[in-house]
């Protein structure tokens, strides 16, 4: 565990620094999950997950369930209109400790962030939210000159001050040619072994996600376990509902009785008081 201070100037520790993640390059292979709470964040840091993606409006939730593991905040792209939004935001997710952020925006939005000092991860690839520019939802890097358009924009990526990279469905060798030869630390979604770090959705990991993408593995039935706990709760509301409408809820085992006498004593000093409508 390393001690650090937050950008905020709080001290806290962290599983892995930046410094450390930029060492293990090429080395050995990182860890990433999602949480959006601080159940599923405490799980992952139980679990041993190195690093945490959340969006920056979930982190002191997160931060809460996992505050040693390396986390980085997503500042969505629709939620910060403008660069100074973004620089704005960016330092904001910081300051309430976040190890690094993200952003798809541009790589001018990618220099201010990193000119301020933050670790900044990009987005390359398939980018979903930008899909519609490359024909849809579909694999990247098939081709040779599709995965040189790739290392092209990672040279780019870097020279704005990116120290990461999420590779969305880009080909498995693409990615095993052009990560040895970038600085950048590459994050596999559906992007094969190749990179850095590989990426997987907790809900996908889980078995918790009704129709999970083509890259997704599960590795539990979280789908099934929730099937039954729905069923269950179907099942008490409605008995519940029953026994208040037949009488058999609440009942002598749920409810204060006074003490001994104190019932009569009760309804004789209500009778000899005076009417309350009166």
């Amino acid at each position: 565990m390393k001690r650090i201070y937050t950008y905020a100037g709080f001290p806290a520790t962290r599983n892995l620094t930046v410094a450390d993640i930029k060492a293990g390059k090429g080395k050995r292979k990182f860890v990433q999950t999602t949480a959006v709470n601080r159940i599923e964040a405490a799980a992952a840091q139980v679990a041993g997950i190195d690093h945490l993606s959340i969006v920056d409006h979930d982190l002191a939730e997160v931060r809460a369930g996992a505050p040693d593991t390396f986390t980085t905040a997503a500042l969505m792209a629709s939620d910060y209109e403008t660069h100074q939004d973004i620089l704005r935001a960016g330092i904001r997710a910081a300051a309430a400790g976040a190890d690094a952020v993200y952003t798809l925006r541009s790589f001018k939005a990618v220099e201010l962030l990193a000119d301020e000092g933050l670790a900044v991860q990009g987005h390359l690839g398939l980018v979903p939210r930008l899909s519609t520019q490359i024909g849809g939802l579909r694999a990247y890097g098939r081709t040779a000159d599709e995965a040189m358009q790739l290392a092209e924009d990672l040279r780019r990526l870097e020279d704005a001050g990116a120290y990461a990279v999420e590779l969305e469905c880009v080909a498995d060798e693409a990615i095993a040619e052009i990560s040895p030869r970038t600085g950048l630390i590459t994050h596999s979604i559906g992007s094969g072994g190749a990179a850095d770090v590989i990426f997987l959705f907790q809900d996908d990991a889980c078995g918790d996600t009704e129709n999970p993408p083509r890259h997704a593995k599960a590795f539990a039935d979280m789908a099934s376990a929730r099937t039954k706990l729905e069923a269950e709760r179907m099942k008490g509301l409605t008995a519940y509902r029953a026994a208040v409408l037949d009488g058999s809820y609440p009942d002598a085992a749920t409810s204060i009785a006074m003490k001994p006498g104190e019932h009569d004593k009760l309804r004789e000093a209500l009778d000899k008081r005076r009417p309350f409508h009166e």
